[in-house]
């Protein structure tokens, strides 16, 4: 267990306090490859030890699954703040964001997660097109104002959806992806959010485990996990896998992070949760675990010094020339 406590930061708008590292829960749908209920409650019990007390989740991970774990073992606690997402389920996910839609998937999130209002709810990567036409932001407007939802925000897959998205005066989170290998939001969006008192909560700060160091070009997945499945973006946005980088670009690149840029005091991991944790922009940053040892891994990198303004300059050169050029899908 760490002996460092964890930081909290607020989400100013939603007047939540968020524990700066927190818990990712796509992999307790099955998505990051089957994961049991044993092993998902020893996980959900470590974070909570660890002093994590943000949870971010979506209705379409296992298709329920992951909300009902959290609704199942950790809802009924009143010091832990729990965020959901709403619009890439079945028979809403291109083009029914009508209220009922958005009504019913409330209610049934609520169900799985037994709770009666939810802490934070984010629009799940909906096309921009339905963005643009504003109209789902008055239908969480309403959500709110009748109590079923705290506050809402945004999951987005593009810097120009995020700076949109800011732009709407309720929003209180953007929640993009940011990492070692996608750094683009630290030019322009990162500055907005402050001004417009927007959290940024960094998504897949591993890059769907790239960052961790340990796969190779040979590595291979199960059917049902995503780095499989959606390798070249054949279920959804190549973004969303290993940041958008084919599997063997992405071990090149990291090998050369850990060759020639890693502190000797560092894992890849504490190096690439510590880069995101030093931009004030991000709120929390929500790193998922498969095993309850990978939380505390993630949870003491929050206690480690700051890295030198030297080390960002040179990471940030290393993005620029040598991994962006082999970034698939939107940035």
């Amino acid at each position: 267990m760490s002996d460092d406590a964890l930081e909290f930061q607020q989400l100013k708008k939603a007047g939540l306090q968020l524990s700066r590292i927190g818990l990712g829960c796509w992999q307790l749908g099955g998505d990051f490859g089957e994961i049991s209920d044993e092993t998902a409650h020893k996980i959900l019990m470590r974070a909570l030890e660890e002093g994590i007390r943000f949870f971010d989740t979506a209705d379409v991970y296992g298709a329920g699954q992951s909300e009902r774990l959290l609704g199942r073992y950790i809802s009924q606690r009143d010091d832990v703040v729990i965020a959901t997402k709403y619009g890439r389920g079945q028979g809403t996910y291109p083009d029914n964001y009508s209220f009922n839609n958005l009504r019913d998937s409330v209610l049934r999130s609520q169900d799985r997660l037994e709770r009666d209002t939810i802490d934070l709810l984010q629009l799940h990567c909906i096309p921009f097109e339905v963005l643009k036409k504003r109209d789902i932001f008055d239908r969480l407007d309403e959500l709110q104002a009748e109590g079923q939802i705290k506050s809402f925000g945004a999951s987005v897959e593009t810097i120009e959806e995020a700076e949109f998205c800011i732009k709407h005066g309720n929003v209180a989170s953007l929640q993009i992806i940011f990492n070692l290998l996608r750094q683009d939001a630290t030019r322009s969006l990162f500055d907005s959010a402050q001004k417009n008192e927007v959290g940024i909560i960094a998504r897949l700060p591993l890059a769907s485990g790239l960052l961790t160091g340990k796969f190779s070009a040979d590595s291979t997945f199960e059917d049902s996990d995503h780095r499989n499945f959606n390798k070249d973006g054949d279920a959804f946005n190549v973004g969303e896998t290993f940041s958008g980088l084919t599997l063997e670009k992405g071990v090149e690149l990291v090998s050369k992070i850990n060759a020639n840029y890693k502190p000797d005091a560092l894992s890849m991991v504490q190096l690439a949760l510590r880069w995101c944790l030093d931009h004030p922009a991000v709120t929390s940053v929500i790193a998922g675990a498969s095993k309850p040892d990978q939380v505390s891994q993630n949870v003491h990198a929050a206690a480690l010094d700051p890295l030198s303004d030297s080390l960002h300059e040179q990471l940030e050169t290393f993005y620029r020339d040598e991994v962006k050029p082999h970034v698939r899908g939107e940035i």
